[in-house]
């Protein structure tokens, strides 16, 4: 579990595929403090064990899996990622619950430089829309970040200074993909309401009626 709060900037040292997925390597500094082998840490959001570890560096295995779901297998040597540990009992949770599990993929669309921060577009698949509302949370590359609107299947979020020079988000180019990962929250919610043995008095409607979607 993590918070969508970014520690560090990372830099891909090596990404090799093989026939059973991938293997990452990114050298980093701040993360690796207190890390172990077996720990998890996000790169873009992406939740990775932690399977070799050095003073600079750490290792993962990246499965077929994710490779196919997430904007992975565009990754190259040099390219920035961003990292956060997983979360402990003892820490703030600064932005919102994160699983580190990328639903799809979004298309980078338009950035807008205002006085005091950013407004950026992302579009994603028409179907992932259900879990995005106005004001709720979404993860970007692993970004806790709140949105800001939505229609059809566009979203924007303003992202301030500080986010847009501590994270991969300045990195960006016009048609880039990014890991976008909706709120957990939703999901359950929907898994609920759509139960054969759902007895409560709370449905879609009664949401819509009063705000929450």
């Amino acid at each position: 579990m993590f918070t969508g709060i970014i520690e560090e900037i990372g830099i891909i040292k090596t990404f090799q595929k093989d026939s059973n997925g991938a293997t990452i390597e990114v050298d980093c500094s701040l993360v690796l403090n207190e890390t172990k082998l077996g720990d998890s840490i996000a790169i873009n959001g992406v939740c990775q064990t932690v399977v070799d570890i050095s003073s600079n560096s750490f290792k993962a295995r990246v499965s077929d899996e994710t490779l196919k779901v997430t904007n992975f297998g565009s990754l190259k040597k040099g390219e920035q990622v961003n990292l956060e540990r997983a979360l402990t009992l003892n820490a703030r949770l600064g932005g919102h619950i994160v699983s580190g599990h990328v639903d799809c993929c979004g298309k980078f669309t338009k950035i807008e430089k205002l006085s005091d921060f950013y407004n950026l577009e992302f579009e994603i698949p028409q179907e992932q829309t259900k879990y995005v509302v106005h004001k709720g949370s979404i993860t970007i590359n692993g970004i806790s970040l709140t949105v800001a609107t939505i229609k059809s299947n566009i979203f924007k979020v303003a992202i301030i200074p500080h986010t847009f020079e501590n994270t991969n988000l300045k990195s960006l180019k016009i048609g880039d993909m990014v890991n976008i990962e909706t709120d957990i929250l939703g999901k359950y919610v929907e898994k609920m309401l759509s139960s054969k043995d759902n007895n409560s008095k709370i449905s879609m409607t009664f949401l819509q009626e009063n705000g929450f979607v």
